[in-house]
């Protein structure tokens, strides 16, 4: 019974991790005590004479691993994407962009929600952050959409579904951690087949890989809601645009306003995106730019002060410090796994499953799904990703595909009742007026569209792979 046991202590340790974090302990220290704990057990139970599958020898590794994570060039991108999106949402840019689309759509029906999947759209790929784009949105947008009418399960679930898009929608911070990861899983990989001189993943490859899903979700959120707006006009009313320019405060033009909310921060984008996908610079050379950009547009609208810059500051180093800590536990926690033999039993199961590298494909991304309920993107990233990634690569998976799949699939589980992250970011700015029941059913159609995104990329590898493939 106890050797048994033993030989499925990888997955015990898996187990006990979860555990221990729906516990509400946190993230970086249940990942790096839980490890420690089962490496002192197997250290314990070898001295005591028990054959246990334990590589202790691995455990010497740790510190050149924390010596990489320090000086990982490409993970540099992470503090300065997050000064970029921080700096953009201190400035209010959203709040000018928004209104300008509001009065440029809301004399159709539907327009106020085109507004916002638009608005949202570029900050997700302003800021990468869903929690940040679902707070803004809904603190801006939800009492304007209430007060012209719409219906509380549309606004809501419009305004959920596009802040989630800040996983997938370039520059994101997501795509930043994901992209290393699964460089350092594909190059494992090919090492495994006996391939000396591996071929590599750049962050850049993903970012480009996700423009043609992200932009094909964002056509698909604005064709539903023409849609319920031709068959439902109640639940998406046009507003009259004179009585949205007073409300709003703005009696003249609508066209100075656009082009001040509109033009800056796609520019920023474009600088960002442009200098990646041109190949004039590295993810992490672009971030710096997009950083300094976003305070130049802080300064522009006489936003910028000191007081401002020492929260964006703060708030940087507390996300960029909680991402580090994360990535040190799950480091830790991925050496004690391989040392208890857990790449091989993994590789042991995934080959016992019907179906070859499909059905262990549809696995992974069923086990990522449910795991988005209780951990984040950057644990899932850290944790998971090291483990499963290198199996199916070796398996013959494409890795931006499998990169791409991966974020639109943790995208559909932040949204998804009744435990998705998305969701519990919305309920605490939305009126006690507006019941959760609201919420989840006003997401439940997105989700649908989210699956559909999934199932054509399952079937169609190209909308990830081509565009990646003639740059």
């Amino acid at each position: 019974m106890l050797a048994s046991l033993l030989d499925f202590m990888p997955l015990v340790l898996f187990a006990t991790v979860c555990a221990v974090l729906m516990l509400g302990y946190p993230v970086a220290m249940a990942l790096a005590g839980t490890a420690l704990v089962f490496a002192g057990l197997g250290l314990m139970l070898q001295a005591m004479g028990v054959a246990v599958p334990f590589e202790s020898r691995m455990m010497n590794a740790m510190p050149n691993r924390l010596y990489g994570i320090m000086t990982n060039q490409t993970l540099l991108a992470v503090p300065l994407f997050v000064l970029m999106g921080v700096l953009l949402e201190k400035s209010r840019i959203a709040e000018t962009l928004l209104d300008a689309m509001a009065m440029a759509f809301g004399a159709l029906r539907g327009g106020l929600g085109i507004a916002v999947v638009i608005v949202g759209m570029l900050l997700a790929a302003s800021t990468g952050i869903v929690g940040a784009t679902v707070v803004t949105m809904g603190l801006l947008s939800l009492p304007t959409m209430l007060k012209r009418g719409y219906s509380p399960a549309l606004a809501t679930g419009t305004i959920c579904a596009t802040g989630t898009l800040g996983q997938i929608i370039p520059p994101s911070i997501a795509l930043v951690l994901l992209g290393d990861v699964l460089s350092n899983a594909y190059q494992q990989a090919q090492l495994s087949m006996g391939v000396w001189s591996p071929k590599t993943l750049s962050i850049g490859d993903l970012f480009i890989g996700a423009l043609v899903p992200g932009l094909l979700l964002v056509v698909a959120y604005i064709v539903y809601l023409l849609i319920v707006a031709w068959l439902k006009p109640s639940a998406a009313p046009a507003a009259d645009r004179s009585a949205l320019k007073a409300e709003l405060g703005h009696t003249g033009s609508i066209w100075p306003l656009l082009i001040k909310g509109l033009v800056p921060p796609v520019l920023l984008i474009v600088a960002v995106l442009g200098s990646i996908l041109g190949g004039f610079a590295t993810p992490t050379e672009a971030s710096a730019v997009g950083a300094f950009g976003a305070l130049l547009l802080a300064a522009a609208n006489r936003r910028l002060s000191f007081s401002m810059l020492k929260e964006v500051l703060h708030s940087t180093a507390q996300v960029t410090s909680m991402v580090f800590l994360i990535l040190i536990g799950a480091t830790l926690f991925s050496l004690v796994f391989r040392a208890f033999g857990g790449e091989e039993l993994v590789i042991e199961l995934f080959e016992a499953l019907p179906g070859g590298v499909v059905g262990a494909t549809l696995i992974v991304m069923l086990v990522i799904f449910l795991l988005g309920f209780i951990l984040d993107f950057i644990e899932i990233t850290f944790v998971v990703v090291p483990i499963v990634g290198p199996v199916l690569l070796a398996m013959g998976v494409d890795p931006i595909w499998l990169g791409i799949m991966i974020a639109v699939n943790l995208q559909t589980s932040f949204l998804t009742p009744p435990f998705g992250f998305a969701l519990f970011y919305l309920r605490g700015v939305t009126p006690h007026s507006v019941p959760t029941s609201a919420i989840y059913r006003g997401v439940i159609p997105f989700i649908l569209l989210q699956l559909s995104m999934l199932l054509a990329l399952a079937f169609f590898p190209g909308l990830a792979t081509w565009l990646p493939s003639i740059m």
